[in-house]
């Protein structure tokens, strides 16, 4: 297969794919992105943080994340390097925890990668804080960001949230409520 990139913005492009039989398929796609999974599983609680999201033009709740890369530039150079893109994510996730969060990764095991489809490409790498502690200092947040870290809910009402709709980010959601299931002996 080789790709033609057609159009390029900041954070998506455009690619036709022509795959070795000469047919051509059109692919979005996006630099991968980053979510963290925080509990206490002592006391069956997660942490959710509470975001203003602008395409949503209200408050969602979330797992703590973002990008691994600020650009498809970025991405396209690590692509090429032929280096993990897992350790970049897993170095990334650390970053977003104390950002976002307030919460310094000691250990963190990747959970599972999101993928969204054939032709649209913007994987969510979804890790698990394994050993971890709150930061003396606090939240890190960018300019422009709106966001409460401080939202420890149970699992059950992780879950309830999720399916009440509290939690918009509906493939992560399912990530979630999977991770809850497996840590519930839900089958």
């Amino acid at each position: 297969m080789n790709e033609e990139i057609i159009a390029k913005g900041k954070l998506f492009e455009l690619v036709q794919v022509r795959q070795d039989d000469g047919r051509v398929f059109e692919v979005a796609r996006r630099a991968p992105g980053v979510r963290l999974i925080i509990a206490d599983k002592t006391k069956q609680k997660v942490l959710l943080t509470k975001e203003y999201r602008q395409e949503l033009a209200e408050w969602d709740y979330r797992l703590p994340g973002g990008k691994v890369f600020d650009s498809l530039d970025d991405y396209e150079t690590h692509r090429k390097s032929g280096d993990d893109i897992t350790e970049a994510a897993k170095n990334q996730a650390i970053n977003e925890a104390q950002q976002e969060a307030g919460v310094e990764i000691a250990e963190l095991e990747l959970y599972k990668k999101s993928v969204l489809g054939a032709t649209v490409e913007w994987d969510l790498y979804v890790f698990e804080a394994t050993k971890w502690q709150l930061s003396v200092h606090g939240q890190e947040l960018e300019v422009g960001e709106k966001i409460e870290a401080d939202n420890w809910v149970s699992f059950d009402e992780a879950r309830q949230m999720i399916l009440d709709g509290q939690m918009q980010e509906e493939r992560i959601g399912l990530v979630l409520l999977q991770w809850l299931a497996a840590q519930q002996g839900v089958n």
